[in-house]
């Protein structure tokens, strides 16, 4: 046996501590320290008969049990690489590598970069990684918890069960560590935490990048090894310029655009569909990892993790690459606003408010039932920002839609008086949540040109697209939910009573330009009762297909870009519900199709005329031509390119054709009709001008030039110059 006269002897409450895995500094003790004549080393092997370390040059030796499970002994000579071999009575010999004799997998500049909230890529760092340590593959472990008296690694690698694999705590900031030899990816686990009461909670990683499948809840280590093939997309991206150029975006759930289909399988059918259609972007909801599929993604709790339920992180990047290569820009929505109370999630990470606010009067979205992140933690900001960065820069990400932007603006966001807190100036804004969107805006636009960041931001707030050096909040684009909301609510009106809301149709135009707009038919506008986009649309079934054609039209023409959400392209007639696909069977009739079709023809002619989205956020990309025409239920407009090319747009939202209709041109010449949402091919009537029309130089509405048109009923027509 080994002698122990020399070794240091520890006190019993040290012991305990060590043995019950509740000690703060397990590899103070454990594993192998230098003494006068060698090393001691220590291993906790609850209801061991033998312990035998086995040095790298071969040479065994046994050790000695101290009480409840510790055992120790003295390794003579210098310090060597070793294994623990441990022998139970009745059973296998079991031999590992010690995790306890390895210096911190964490350094020190990025424990005070975490500490200090400005680690941009703490995703390398928190969390678990498979990678070498000290020569030796395994999974290091790290994670954030300030107020934990004690954390455990726990998973099926070791029964669940953690007094093997007690973590140390490196900082005052409350980063704990520790490194897992031999430990493989695919592995689950989750961190097992002792609160400031004395109880142990378990909690999923929330730097996770893998989960397993919910409702299962544990993390799985997760190992990326993904070789991207898109480099000419991402150079091609940084030196672009999305707010003026041709942006279309179609909407998606990936769960229910067609059940069934993976990461991997989705890309062969979505490419192929968003080919056919035109759009430039897709944007898919929340891919985060989320419990409740109802949630639609927007309810998360691995904000590192793209959900399993479709595959592993590298099917997703599959993905987006093949939608890059294909020419396909690629946006997700982003949920900073908010997080779930799950107990095995963010909620109460370690014991105490952590991630959320402490008051529930800034802490709690009493709406959804979630709780508030603490904008003004450094180290929660930091974990969002580099969030964003994480999908911006890890999968290829083209922009991120921030969801519920109002929800953090405002620290009266629906609640009632007395149930919030002023902030200190004694306004409503939230200062915290301000600056934090700043900060992640400028922070992402920083580091990867060409991107965009939209929010989803209902109010009048000012500033939302200015630049954070113009004291704005900085993102790119702004969901216009005004023009959404008048809009459908004069496309509802019967066309015999339009007239009486004219100003529902063009009080959009009148703030155009106040901000950088994307125009969006949304997921939530057909949803919770609001029925389909069809569906909204009055008259019969030959009117209610008119009119969402000339409503369509009217959209693509409009400044801004344009996002539409996924069936309402073809018309599908009932809500959308996540618990079951698309109404794909509509196509097979010939005016389903015909719409579908439009929406094609729109997204090329959008994107082979620059005047529709080059000048998109300047009054100079815009003229009206007929804006007070109530009576007759039409409008008309002229966009303008950069280089002076013009396309016009006329929308008779009327039940009857209209004409002869004079409008004042530029100039004269031959017109070609690059969009008739009357056209049979689309469903339409047919009826229109011929393909082209001949403007004679008679002034009109002063105007040099003006021609006759026939307005088709329901209809909309887009002309350019020969």
């Amino acid at each position: 046996m080994a002698s122990t006269t020399a070794l240091p002897e520890l006190h019993p409450d040290h012991i305990a501590a060590l043995v019950e895995g509740r000690h703060p500094q397990p590899h103070a003790s454990l594993g192998q320290h230098p003494v006068d004549t060698g090393f001691v080393v220590r291993v906790v092997r609850p209801l061991a008969a033998a312990v035998t370390i086995v040095r790298g040059d071969g040479s065994r030796v046994p050790l000695d049990h101290v009480a409840d499970g510790l055992w120790h002994g003295l390794l003579p000579g210098a310090g060597q690489s070793y294994t623990i071999e441990t022998e139970y009575d009745n059973g296998p010999t079991w031999t590992a590598e010690d995790p306890y004799r390895f210096v911190p997998s964490v350094g020190e500049i990025d424990l005070y970069l975490w500490g200090e909230g400005r680690h941009e890529q703490i995703w390398h760092v928190l969390g678990a990684h498979f990678r070498p340590h000290e020569d030796v593959a395994g999974t290091s472990f790290s994670v954030w918890a300030p107020h934990a008296q004690a954390v455990r690694v726990i998973g099926d690698f070791n029964g669940w069960y953690g007094l093997g694999h007690a973590m140390r705590r490196l900082d005052d900031n409350g980063v704990w560590e520790i490194f897992v030899p031999g430990l493989e990816p695919g592995n689950a686990y989750k961190f097992e935490i002792l609160t400031p009461s004395g109880e142990w909670v378990k909690r999923a990683d929330p730097m996770a990048r893998f989960t397993e499948v919910p409702p299962a809840t544990a993390s799985r280590i997760e190992h990326s090894q993904y070789e991207w093939r898109d480099s000419e997309w991402m150079s091609r991206r940084a030196s672009s310029e999305p707010l003026n150029e041709a942006m279309s975006v179609y909407e998606l759930h990936l769960g229910s655009w067609r059940p069934g289909l993976d990461y991997r399988s989705l890309a062969d059918e979505l490419i192929g569909y968003i080919e056919e259609l035109g759009f430039t972007h897709v944007e898919f909801m929340p891919l985060a990892e989320h419990p409740f599929g109802g949630s639609w993604g927007y309810q998360v709790t691995g904000y590192y993790a793209p959900t399993s339920r479709f595959g592993h992180a590298d099917d997703l990047k599959y993905l987006i690459d093949r939608l890059h290569n294909a020419g396909i820009g690629v946006i997700m929505d982003w949920v900073p606003g908010h997080f779930p109370k799950d107990e095995w999630a963010l909620a109460r990470f370690d014991g105490e408010p952590l991630y959320e606010h402490s008051d529930p009067r800034r802490g709690e979205q009493m709406d959804w039932g979630t709780y508030i992140f603490n904008f003004g933690q450094s180290q929660v900001r930091n974990f969002l920002v580099a969030n964003a960065l994480y999908w911006l820069e890890e999968f290829h990400i083209d922009g991120l839609r921030v969801d519920a932007v109002a929800s953090m603006l405002y620290l009266d966001y629906s609640r009632k008086e007395g149930e919030w807190l002023p902030n200190q100036y004694g306004g409503r804004e939230n200062l915290e949540a301000i600056s934090f969107l700043q900060e992640v805006n400028a922070t992402a636009y920083k580091r990867n040109p060409g991107i965009v960041m939209m929010a989803e931001e209902s109010t009048s707030w000012p500033g939302v697209t200015k630049p954070t050096s113009a004291s704005g909040l900085g993102f790119g684009t702004k969901w216009n939910m005004g023009w959404m909301h008048d809009t459908l609510q004069y496309m509802q009106e019967d066309p015999m009573y339009r007239s009486y809301h004219h100003n529902d149709i063009t009080f959009s135009f009148f703030y155009a330009f106040s901000e950088n707009f994307i125009l969006p038919i949304s997921h939530d506008e057909v949803v919770h009762g609001k029925g389909s986009l069809l569906h909204k649309m009055p008259g019969d079934q030959w009117q209610k297909l008119a009119n969402l054609r000339v409503y369509l039209s009217f959209m693509w023409a409009h400044p801004g870009k344009q996002l539409l959400f996924m069936g309402s392209e073809f018309g599908q007639p009932s809500e959308w519900s996540e618990e079951r696909g698309l109404d794909w069977w509509i196509l097979d009739q010939p005016v389903h199709r015909g719409l579908q079709r439009m929406v094609g023809e729109l997204n090329r002619a959008y994107r082979s005329h620059p005047a529709l989205w080059e000048q998109d956020n300047s009054p100079a990309g815009f003229e009206w031509i007929d804006g007070g025409n109530a009576t007759q239920n039409v409008i008309a407009f002229l966009r303008w390119s950069r280089d002076g090319q013009p396309l016009v747009g006329v929308f008779n939202f009327s039940g009857n054709p209209v004409g002869p209709y004079r409008i004042g041109l530029p100039f004269g010449g031959t017109w070609r009709e690059v969009i008739n949402t009357d056209a049979t091919e689309f469903g339409g009537s047919g009826v229109g001008n011929y393909g082209a029309v001949d403007a004679s130089d008679e002034p009109w509405s002063g105007r040099p030039a003006s021609v006759e048109l026939t307005l088709p009923p329901l209809g909309g027509l887009w002309l350019a110059p020969n």
